[in-house]
């Protein structure tokens, strides 16, 4: 049986990524930053499946960890950095564990020879780090793909600046390594929506599904969103961790980066579909997805389902 090191495999999207490669026959090696808080990481126990599935302790800003998680894995998935809208010291909190646990895993799985592939769940922000707004001169109904010009300003919040800066140090990796012993694949989901597999009330996108539909604005950035009626691209969770699974189990996909979205919508159209009523206005489809239809065959689910399968 092939082994997967999944890095955040406890967390929102993580979770799912797990499910997915147990339910496809893999031994799946799970990191969680404190392994004495069960409660993070004890819904994975129920799992179909679960007696293949194992936990251990891991933070990417510690080398040696990294490298006794990844020795024995045939595969690793990365989507263990945070995504948080509140930051109180943008260094600490976001770019020590998104860039520099970028740079020292891609260190690391350079000198593992077993790992065959590195799958990272990059984010929309290595396109436009201004998301869910658009890129600076565009407007909110602009399509975006994969060979749009990418952007980045320092008014950009930190999440955004932090995934767009280590996707470029992924980007720098694959050109001075070209011909590593293992392939590179990323996947930039836009705003990723659904329902939880776990009971954990600290994911920020199951928080940001609650906030929309009761229209709750705890802070500054959500209150803006309602007050521009601001447009979001969404994803549903299941079909990330299908991608990631397809991703990783398809060679010839070396240097790749593929958006991983389905429809965009109105806050105020987010609001009424998790409260189970029909939308007022018609979709866009800002975040282009072709290239992930025409070479993961990926189908994405609409919207409208994904809300309903949170609010129900």
């Amino acid at each position: 049986m092939k082994k997967v090191g999944i890095i955040g495999g406890a967390g929102f999207i993580g979770s799912y990524i797990t499910r997915e490669f147990l339910d496809n026959g893999y031994v799946v090696k799970v990191s969680v930053t404190d392994i004495t808080k069960e409660e993070k990481y004890r819904h994975l126990t129920g799992l179909e499946l679960s007696g293949n599935l194992y936990l251990t302790e891991l933070r990417v800003e510690h080398k040696d960890q990294l490298e006794k998680f990844v020795q024995d894995c045939d595969v690793v998935v990365h989507c263990g950095t945070p995504f948080q809208l509140e930051v109180h010291d943008p260094q600490a909190e976001l770019f020590e564990p998104i860039v520099k646990g970028t740079e020292n895993l891609l260190e690391v799985i350079k000198n593992t020879p077993s790992v065959k592939k590195l799958v990272l769940i990059a984010s929309v922000a290595s396109y436009n780090a201004n998301f869910p707004m658009p890129p600076n001169g565009k407007s909110a109904e602009d399509p975006i793909d994969e060979k749009k010009e990418k952007f980045i300003s320092q008014d950009c919040h930190p999440y955004g600046q932090a995934k767009f800066l280590a996707n470029k140090l992924v980007e720098k990796f694959i050109q001075e390594n070209p011909n590593p012993h293992f392939e590179i694949t990323s996947v930039s989901p836009v705003m990723v929506f659904g329902k939880s597999l776990s009971c954990r009330e600290d994911s920020t996108s199951t928080g940001m599904q609650y906030f929309i539909q009761k229209m709750i604005a705890p802070n500054d950035h959500i209150k803006f969103f309602f007050k521009t009626d601001a447009y979001f691209a969404i994803v549903d969770v299941r079909d990330v961790a299908h991608a990631v699974f397809k991703t990783a189990s398809s060679n010839g996909l070396h240097g790749k980066n593929y958006l991983l979205s389905s429809e965009t919508w109105r806050v105020s159209d987010l609001n009424r579909m998790l409260n189970l009523s029909e939308p007022l206005h018609e979709p866009l489809m800002v975040y282009q997805n072709k290239l992930a239809r025409e070479e993961l065959h990926m189908e994405f689910k609409p919207v409208k389902q994904t809300l309903y399968s949170y609010a129900l």
